[in-house]
Order: C-alpha cells, then structure tokens, then sequence
C-alpha cells in the first residue's frame, strides 16, 4: 500500500475502502521496516495502537458517530505527556518517568478518534537544532541516513517524511518544526503563539513554546490544526475566539506577500537561495503581488533569542533536581545531590544552556542582557507590525542550507544556533508560520517559509496548498521510501 496522506486516509476510512485495522498493519509494518535506520521513535505502542484500530472498525461497524480522524495513526514528539506513558523529553533525567494526565493537544486528537502510535525522538528538552542531542542516539534523515533530519522535533519530522507516519506533532520554540520540516521535505506549521494549548508540553522557554503539526501537506496539518487548536482553562495563554477555518485556493489574486531583504544575506547557500527566489517567483505567477520590506531588528533576533530561552531554561530546569522531579544520583548531602544528579542526568547543550540563562539572570547582568534581549524582543515584533502594514504574508527561507552531516556541527554549538537564523524572529514575536518544501539543493529538499500576522493560519495554508499542488517539485517528491 501506497503511503497516504491524512485526508485520503480519512477518505479511504469513510467510504470503508480500507479499515482502521489494515490502515494500522501497514503504519505498524513501515515503521518495523523503516526504523531500525531512522531511528525516529523512541516508542511504539503497537498492542494499544492495534486494539484501539480495532475498536474504531467496530465503531464504524455498528454505525456510531465517530470523529473526523478516526482510525488514523498519529505520532507525538516525547515531550508531549500521555497518561500512562512514559515521556522523556529525549533526556536521562526522565528515564524512568510516567505521566499521570494527558497533554491537551493529545487528548484532543484522541476526542477525535486518532489513534496515537508512539513517541517520536528529539533534542533533549528540545535544545538542538539536529536531534542529536537525545539521550536516545540521533535520528537519521530519510533522505540521507548520514545527514541530520533537523530539529528539536527531527523524530516527527522524519516519521512522516519516511512514510511512517501521515502525520505527528511537535513543539516549535525557534524553529523546532519548520527547521526539520524543510530538512525532511515535508510541511511544518508552527501556529500563532496561544493558538494550541501547551497543558502538557514539557516547557523549554514558556513564553516561545507552542505546539504544531507536521505533514505532508498543507491540507493535513490544516485537519490537524482544526483539531488541536482552540481556547483552554488548563492554559491561560490560549486565546479565546473563532475555531479556525481553511479553504482551498484557486489562485492568490489579491494577496500581497513580502520579501525581507535582511532574510537574503550573507551566509545562505547559493542553491537553497536560488530554489526560494523561483518559488517567490512562482507565488507571482499564480497572482500574488511580491515587494520587497525591511526587517531591521529581525539581524539581531538570533542573539536576543540566545538569551531569552536560556533565561528561561534555567528557570524552567530549575525543577530537575532529583528530589522533585527527575531521577536521582545520590551523594553525600543536599547541595552534593543536586550537583551529582544535575550533572550527570543532564546532557552538555542542556547544561550549556542553564549556565548561559543563569548568568544573564544574575544580579548585575540581568539589565545588560536579559532586559536588553526583552527591548529587543519588542523592536522585532514591531518590525513585524510594520511589515504586515504593507503586505498579507512574508515569503522567506526556512534553513540556510540543506541537512549536514551528522557530527558536522555537534562540538560547535554557535553554528548548529545559525541554522535557525529565520525561524527564530516568529517566535520571538509570536506569529503563526509555515515550511513547506521549494524543490532539492545538492539533491536535499530546501524549505520555504511562509509568515502570517497573527490568527493567519488559514491564509498560510491555503497559499501554501496552492502552492505545492500547482510546483510538482515543491511536493515531497520523490520518495525514498515507498
């Protein structure tokens, strides 16, 4: 059986062409076919996952009212809880935990008959820009398994991109779902910050977090996205109003997008440049109006950004201690526990980090960095109100460059921080974007990113749908697996 996307597998469910149960043999065959090379999952829950096919086919059967993602598997990334689950975060220091509730998100695709199939690898607390850093090994990119598939949610992304999975969800705090959405050649949506409750993501920096979808195509993760989003008392973040709604496109007449000339600078690769510049072109031709704007903040975004979350770390680590969550390296006394667990449970980016957002917290430097990096934050999302001023959408790169090597940028973590160099900006001012795939540099799928004011999900994904259905080579094609 061929590899379906979300929406034909809800069609081929419906119409009872294909059953719940065979739609998970093959899911479950894939990913024992696909995984021992990949390496995107950490867990597979095959006896839940088939029982569960099975009770929706009787479901189907008996003819109950049944939701619009029954029967279709769904990966989540593994910081995602999920009672009676284990859920690490890709970390040592939560080897052993099991959760005793449920993350919104899940539990939302569960409400609407998704059958969750296992947790996905990731950068431990999703720290890492290459799912490297997992206490777990790396994930490999399906199409080169000596590349890296991008990250923190590398494990999704390269479930779906191998067929394993139609679709999973991830977390996107500077780019962790676009970034390995362009590297993989899928779709990586990364909704308005409040748009998807974060009751059950375990926080990185809390005030960047938010939980998305990645697919195969736009129209999916807009079913996904239908699903997950909406306002939530456990999360006094989500905003109140409209459920969102999509509809396709015929043309994108009457839309004006935008090109940031600070995204075209020094440092892209000249091949990953050239596939966005056709693709903006392409928006042209199905009847966009394209102008350059300016985003001048957006050359300090990174730095600013490289304070912020590691404030924000230290704070949210804090909890790690092995005495109130975590495992636990026993010592000599209290303080002697708390070093012993923390530095060995914790992996080096993780440290790394807590060490940089402690300092900048510290009394005499909170003013010259954390405070400065706030100010910052501000320009950014000015820059960006400015901009959406003049245009409808922002057109820019998602990566710099294809996928590298794995071990390339390991041991150097302020070039593995330059890979996120246009995704982070979005988070920082907390707009809704989306990565979909532009064609293949050096044979490697490059990722263009589609930026939206907030609440714009529905026009991203339909421009983005349109265009992938009308540029053969802005789909995930060709497949290395089948």
């Amino acid at each position: 059986m061929a590899a379906m996307t979300v929406a034909e597998l809800q069609e081929a469910l419906r119409g009872k062409s294909l059953s719940a149960a065979e739609a998970m043999k093959d899911t479950l065959a894939r990913i024992a076919r696909h995984e021992p090379a990949v390496h995107a999952f950490v867990e597979v829950y095959e006896q839940e996952a088939v029982h569960a096919a099975e009770i929706c086919d009787a479901a189907r059967a008996a003819g109950g009212g049944l939701g619009p993602l029954a029967g279709i598997p769904i990966a989540i990334k593994d910081n995602l809880v999920d009672e009676g689950h284990a859920a690490s975060a890709g970390s040592r220091m939560l080897a052993t935990y099991r959760s005793a509730y449920t993350a919104t998100a899940v539990e939302r695709l569960r409400s609407a008959g998704a059958i969750i199939v296992g947790r996905t690898n990731m950068d431990e607390f999703a720290m890492g820009s290459s799912t490297e850093n997992s206490a777990f090994g790396a994930t490999r990119n399906p199409w080169d398994r000596e590349r890296v598939p991008g990250g923190s949610s590398g494990g999704s992304a390269a479930a779906v991109a191998a067929g394993m999975v139609p679709a999973a969800l991830g977390s996107d705090t500077g780019g962790s779902i676009r970034q390995p959405a362009a590297l993989t050649g899928i779709v990586g949506l990364k909704p308005t910050y409040g748009r998807v409750s974060r009751h059950g993501l375990m926080a990185m920096a809390s005030s960047l977090d938010q939980i998305g979808t990645l697919t195969r195509t736009p129209e999916d993760a807009a079913i996904l996205f239908s699903i997950i989003s909406g306002a939530d008392p456990k999360d006094a973040t989500t905003l109140a109003g409209e459920a969102f709604a999509w509809s396709s496109r015929a043309s994108l007449e009457g839309l004006t997008v935008g090109v940031p000339q600070e995204f075209f600078a020094e440092g892209m690769d000249a091949e990953v440049e050239a596939r966005v510049r056709e693709a903006i072109k392409a928006f042209e031709g199905m009847g966009a109006k394209v102008r350059e704007v300016s985003l001048p903040a957006s050359s300090h975004a990174l730095a600013a950004y490289y304070v912020i979350v590691p404030a924000e770390v230290s704070s949210n680590m804090a909890r790690y201690d092995g005495i109130r969550y975590g495992e636990r390296v026993r010592a000599a006394d209290l303080h002697a526990t708390y070093a012993a667990t923390r530095g060995a449970l914790f992996g080096p980016e993780v440290r790394r980090r807590i060490l940089v957002g402690t300092y900048a917290l510290s009394a005499g430097y909170y003013d010259a960095y954390y405070r400065r990096a706030q100010q910052v934050r501000t320009l950014v999302r000015t820059d960006f109100d400015s901009a959406f001023g003049q245009v409808d959408l922002l057109l820019t790169p998602t990566s710099p460059t294809v996928a590298w090597p794995l071990g390339e940028k390991f041991s150097d973590p302020l070039t593995m921080y330059l890979s996120d160099v246009y995704t982070v900006s979005v988070n920082i001012a907390g707009l809704p974007a989306v990565s979909v795939p532009c064609g293949l540099a050096h044979g490697l799928p490059v990722g263009l990113q589609l930026i939206g004011p907030a609440l714009s999900e529905g026009t991203l994904l339909a421009a983005a749908g349109l265009y992938q259905d009308t540029h053969p080579m802005g789909t995930t094609e060709p497949r290395l697996f089948g």
